[in-house]
C-alpha cells in the first residue's frame, strides 16, 4: 500500500500535469459490471471469512471507501483522456475482481467498469480496447467481458503465475519464466498489430504493471527497467499514432525494494507525459 503515497508525491513534483483527487463511482456504475448480490455483501460488510481471504485484506468501511475510488479514479482519467490525449490513475488495475467475488487484492474491477461506464454514459459506439500488461492474467476482466463484443482483452502475462487457471481473453499471450525484453517486446508489438487488424479501437484502458520487471517478487519475466520504458512507449505510441485516447492504471507492483516499483510506475507517468508533450 505504501507505493501509492510513494508515488503520488514524486508525481506531484512533476510540472505539465494536473493531480485530481479521485472520486468515487456510483452503485449503478459499479453494477455495470458486478452483480447487485455482490454490491450488496460489499457494502453491508457480510462477506464470508473465505470471500475476504480471497480478496486478501478485512472489510471495512474505507476497504469499501477505497474500492469505489481507485474505480472511480480510472473512469475520471477515461473521461480525461477522451479529451486530452491521455490520462492515468495513481492505483486502479483491479483485473481480478469477477462480477459476483473479489480475488487477488481487487475488490471492484475499475477497467470492466470503466469501458461500460465509457459506453453507456459518453457514447454508444466507442470500442473499447483493454490492453493488460500487469504480469497476472486479467481473468476477471475477461470473464465479465467475455461475451461483450464491444469491448477487446488482451493480456499479456506470465503463463507460469497467478492465476493459475486462466479465463479466455480475445487476446491471451502467456509468456515463460525469464522471458527478458526482446521477447516481450517482439510479443507486444505484435499483439497490438492483432488487436489493430481484429478490433480498431476508439479508446484504450491499460493496465501499466510493474510487475514483469526484474526487480519484482511475483514477476518472473525477467524485464530490465530500460524494456519497461520501451513497454509503456510502444502501448502509447500506437494510440498517438492512431489519435486513440488512453487511460491508464498502475496495476501490480510487488519489488524486492518498494523504491524499485514506485521508480517503474513512475518511470511510466513520465513516459505518457514526454510523449504528449512531443505531440501537442
Amino acid at each position: 500500500m505504501e507505493k501509492y503515497s510513494q508515488l503520488r508525491d514524486l508525481v506531484s513534483k512533476l510540472a505539465g500535469l494536473d493531480l485530481v483527487e479521485a472520486p468515487a463511482v456510483s452503485d449503478t456504475q459499479i453494477l455495470y459490471a458486478h452483480d447487485p448480490s455482490y454490491l450488496i455483501k460489499i457494502l453491508s460488510g457480510n462477506l464470508s471469512p473465505k470471500e475476504q481471504q480471497d480478496i486478501g485484506f478485512p472489510w471495512s468501511e474505507l476497504m469499501v471507501e477505497r474500492s469505489r475510488r481507485s474505480a472511480g479514479a480510472t473512469l475520471a482519467a477515461a473521461k480525461a483522456a477522451l479529451n486530452e490525449g491521455l490520462a492515468a490513475n495513481l492505483a486502479g488495475g483491479t483485473h481480478h475482481a469477477y462480477r459476483n467475488k473479489g480475488s487477488g487484492f481487487c475488490v471492484f474491477n475499475d477497467s470492466a467498469i470503466t469501458a461500460r461506464a465509457l459506453q453507456r454514459e459518453i457514447n454508444t459506439n466507442l470500442k473499447v480496447a483493454i490492453i493488460d500488461l500487469d504480469v497476472h492474467q486479467g481473468n476477471g476482466t475477461a470473464a465479465i467481458l467475455e461475451n461483450d463484443s464491444s469491448i477487446f482483452t488482451l493480456s499479456i502475462h506470465g503463463e507460469n503465475n497467478f492465476p493459475f487457471t486462466k479465463e479466455r481473453s480475445d487476446l491471451d499471450v502467456g509468456l515463460p519464466d525469464e522471458t527478458g525484453d526482446a521477447a516481450y517486446l517482439a510479443a507486444l508489438h505484435q499483439s497490438l498489430e492483432i488487436v489493430d487488424t481484429r478490433f480498431k479501437p476508439n479508446c484504450i484502458i491499460y493496465l501499466a504493471g510493474a510487475d514483469p520487471h526484474e526487480g519484482d517478487r511475483l514477476g518472473k519475466l525477467s524485464l530490465t527497467q530500460a524494456g519497461m520504458r520501451q513497454r509503456d512507449e510502444a502501448v502509447f505510441q500506437y494510440g498517438l499514432d492512431r489519435q486513440i485516447p488512453i487511460a491508464f492504471s498502475m496495476a501490480g507492483g510487488y519489488g524486492r525494494e518498494i523504491a524499485s516499483t514506485v521508480d517503474i510506475h513512475f518511470q511510466t507517468i513520465q513516459t505518457a507525459l514526454q510523449l504528449q508533450q512531443k505531440y501537442s
